[in-house]
């Protein structure tokens, strides 16, 4: 059942692209602004830095968490209602932790703010991918760059700044302004969309996939650091991994999946899904270990290494303006197998001998990692999701972001297996084994060209026009854009 709502004054595409860019840009920079903070803290507190670390720990955990069942949540109760409810409680959260008494506390808010994240991101590109049909989806580039790239790369050293100048205070109170504006844009200009989910929900899917994310996501997270022989970070990883095998073959096996595991056979949603989880894995695991070769190379410090790869960043930046031209004219396919071979090049030129010790050459092949690789991920996520139905959009979007968040936990655990386990010492800082961690992370972009194949040959092209189709006289774009709540 479909039915049409009082017309906001806010043009509902307007209103999701502001409310979406800002919701997902706190979200994004709250991923790392906190990181060189982490030492004040516990100072402020009077606890030791492992102590501090839970703060993190219990974001990126909870945020974890809050994935699996973001799909259903937005299919039964509606996008909208989902999504400001999320980002209200992220505000909320956000301003709990700037007046935290004590890291416990701090910890407790934290953990609010990871699972408002979580619901966060796979439901508002929910809402930003129903705003907008396939062919209209190549403007989005622009969009989605901003908080997938640009904020984490910001977070860094706009947490040290407001750290040193104001107090740490600050990184949360930051989003308060930010959140309640989006909060009131959202009420008065988005759509609602209520899909209504089949069945009952899935209860036993829901408890075998959520900790098993939960845990596999601390164990990759923090065996690097704080080592993989740790009995909470083995526990976790071998509990996490029996669960989520349990989870996949009951999400099969089941009449109403909590996740729609089934979606992943469409051949071009299914590569899109695989490119994320590989390019992420790419990513995610030069960033970790580059930073740590530069400093082996140059005896350079910690940040100076963070400043050398902002310029992929910037390349990112740039790749967002290109796709939008580049998409229509050469198509997924073409657009993505020639930037991840190109990507790969430039991450095995890295690990060359002699290359880390010249810091433009760095810079340089940071900003083309950026470019090359940037364009290839816009690309796989605008169309990706081409065959993607209205009533599958929700599922689809929490898969998608599922994969792509384990596949960068995972090759962040891959190149800390090859250094050794992720501990620099003194005496183990040769450059021997980060060199052969970026080869790997090489390895693992070229293997996504071979997944490109798979990709469609033409961009989605826009649907014929249909006078039946066309609006009443006077309606023009606003009945178009018209609330819909289907049930």
């Amino acid at each position: 059942m479909s039915g049409l709502l009082i017309r906001p004054r806010i043009r509902p595409r307007v209103a999701v692209v502001l409310v979406y860019t800002a919701a997902m840009c706190m979200n994004g920079l709250d991923s790392t602004i906190v990181n060189p903070a982490l030492y004040t803290i516990a100072g402020d507190f009077g606890r030791p830095l492992s102590a501090a670390n839970t703060v993190e720990t219990a974001f990126l955990v909870a945020l974890a968490v809050g994935l699996p069942v973001a799909g259903w949540l937005g299919d039964r109760f509606g996008t909208k209602r989902v999504f400001l409810g999320a980002l209200t409680a992220f505000t909320i959260a956000s301003a709990v932790c700037g007046l935290a008494p004590d890291l416990t506390t701090l910890v407790v808010a934290r953990a609010v703010q990871g699972l408002a994240g979580g619901l966060l991101t796979p439901v508002g590109m929910t809402l930003l991918f129903r705003a907008f049909p396939p062919h209209e989806r190549m403007k989005l580039a622009k969009v989605l760059i901003v908080p997938t790239a640009l904020m984490p790369a910001l977070g860094p050293p706009l947490g040290g700044l407001l750290t040193e100048h104001l107090s740490w205070h600050w990184l949360f109170f930051v989003n308060v302004p930010i959140g309640t504006a989006a909060v009131l844009l959202g009420v008065f200009g988005l759509r609602e969309h209520v899909e209504g989910p089949e069945g009952k929900f899935d209860t036993v899917g829901f408890w075998l996939a959520t900790p098993a994310l939960g845990l596999l996501t601390y164990a990759l997270g923090f065996g690097p650091s704080q080592g993989w022989t740790r009995p909470a970070v083995a526990v976790s990883a071998a509990l996490g991994s029996v669960l989520l095998v349990a989870a996949v073959l009951h999400q099969v096996r089941a009449k109403t999946p909590l996740l729609k595991l089934k979606l992943l056979a469409d051949r071009v949603y299914g590569s899109a899904s695989a490119l994320a989880g590989v390019t992420a894995a790419g990513l995610m695991g030069v960033l970790f270990v580059f930073p740590l070769l530069y400093q082996a190379s140059l005896g350079a410090s910690a940040l100076d290494a963070g400043l050398s790869v902002f310029p992929e960043a910037v390349g990112l930046m740039l790749a967002s303006q290109v796709v939008d031209r580049l998409l229509p004219k050469l198509g997924p396919r073409l657009l993505t197998v020639p930037a991840l071979l190109v990507a790969a090049a430039v991450f095995a030129t890295l690990a060359i001998p002699g290359v880390a010790e010249n810091a433009w050459s760095v810079r340089g092949l940071m900003f083309l990692i950026g470019l090359v690789l940037g364009t290839a991920v816009l690309t796989v996520q605008i169309s990706g999701f081409e065959s993607i139905g209205p009533a599958d959009m929700g599922q689809a979007m929490g898969l998608f972001q599922i994969v792509r968040t384990l596949g960068g936990a995972l090759g962040i655990a891959a190149c800390a297996a090859v250094i050794g386990g992720g501990h620099v010492t003194e005496a183990a800082a040769a450059p021997g084994p980060y060199r052969t961690a970026v080869w790997v992370t090489a390895a693992l972009v070229a293997a996504g060209a071979l997944i490109a194949l798979r990709l469609p040959r033409e961009a989605p092209q826009p649907p014929p026009f249909d006078d039946e189709d066309a609006p009443p006289p006077g309606e023009g774009l606003a009945a178009d854009e018209a609330p819909a709540v289907k049930g």
